[in-house]
């Protein structure tokens, strides 16, 4: 059993691990658990994968009347979820749960210590998640994506990166093109806030959007689904707009800039694909643990980050211009992200699984 979701950054770690799982063995059966409310209510269904959704959700940090309520809704949809899974778990009797984080994870983690199931927790950032700090002395084994996780957690841990989806770095450049309707032989800049959007970073982009037409440079802009109906009419030969883009692997191929948040997962996949960037980590992030995930890459020339608190249009205009318009400094920013990379995590989490389950 697989658990993990809410967001693509818990969900598609998830599906990697299982995909990789079923490559490698035809001995077991994989089985994802994840929220009636986060992505994954949409993909695993749409991907024919066994899974079971619960009706639970994040605790909201917020005083708005609509957070409380939510909050307040938790009190049932907790007991309704342990209850669902103590029965799959009776039902389905599974040799190893693994968590990858997000809401849905942490009651499949808790049962599965509880019931002396092995347990694995794979932890994306660099600061650990609340599932992973609670329960990650118990578990078996603990995969980390950085090695500043160990300043955080109690217990032995196994640093291997993060792992991505398959082929991510594989895309091609001309199916990309023809794809997104892009011109080739114009330098693109690719800007996405993660799976569900960015508000800030659409406004950003929007502030700056007259450099796309005065200059050869084209974007490729992911909005999130939340915020296309209000920009999608900014659309031009130059400036291709998307609610979501599942081809991500062919995005990154004809990206020469990315610009996006700083989650884990994304910058994995940045690594894994050499993409020079832009980062802009949420703000609000627990522990400020995008603003540590983007200086991994900061300090080792990867990536230019930039405090949303604190961003000038101006300053922002001229850094995107200044990039683009340096294909020697992009090349170094590429090279530098490869150093970082660990293309073989999914990999070496899966034998490592295979082994302690002695499967």
């Amino acid at each position: 059993m697989i658990a993990g979701g809410g967001t693509g950054g818990h969900l598609y770690p998830a599906l990697a691990i299982g995909e990789e799982i079923m490559k490698r063995t035809n001995k077991v059966k994989v089985h994802y658990i994840g929220s009636e409310f986060g992505l994954e209510a949409n993909v695993l269904p749409n991907k024919g994968l066994s899974h079971t959704l619960l009706p639970i959700s994040g605790f909201q940090r917020s005083l708005s009347v609509n957070s409380i309520l939510k909050n307040l809704a938790l009190c049932v949809r907790i007991p309704i979820s342990i209850k669902r899974i103590k029965s799959l778990f009776d039902k389905m009797n599974p040799k190893v749960v693994i968590g990858t984080g997000g809401y849905a994870s942490a009651i499949p983690v808790k049962i599965g210590i509880k019931r002396n199931i092995l347990t694995i927790i794979q932890e994306q950032n660099s600061y650990p998640g609340l599932t992973t700090r609670l329960f990650a002395k118990k578990a078996t084994t603990v995969f980390v994506g950085s090695e500043d996780s160990k300043f955080y957690l109690d217990t032995d841990i196994n640093v291997t990166g993060n792992p991505i989806r398959s082929g991510i770095e594989k895309g091609s450049k001309k199916l990309g093109f023809d794809t997104f309707q892009l011109n080739s032989s114009l330098q693109t800049i690719f800007l996405f806030g993660g799976s569900q959007g960015s508000e800030p970073l659409n406004k950003a982009i929007h502030s700056i959007l007259n450099i796309f037409g005065k200059n050869n440079i084209q974007l490729l802009w992911q909005t999130g689904e939340k915020n296309y109906n209000s920009l999608k009419h900014l659309e031009t030969e130059k400036i291709k707009i998307k609610p979501y883009i599942k081809e991500m692997n062919l995005a990154y191929a004809i990206s020469d800039l990315v610009i996006s948040r700083a989650g884990a997962l994304t910058l994995s996949e940045l690594l894994v694909c050499g993409m020079p960037s832009i980062l802009l980590p949420l703000p609000t992030a627990t522990a400020d643990h995008q603003t540590k995930n983007a200086m991994t890459l900061v300090q080792a020339g990867a990536a230019i980050m930039i405090d949303q608190h604190n961003m000038d249009i101006n300053y922002l205009k001229n850094t995107v211009l200044e990039l683009i318009n340096d294909k020697n400094k992009l090349s170094i920013m590429g090279k530098n992200a490869l150093q970082l990379a660990k293309p073989n995590a999914t990999h070496s989490i899966v034998k490592n699984i295979l082994e302690v389950a002695q499967i």
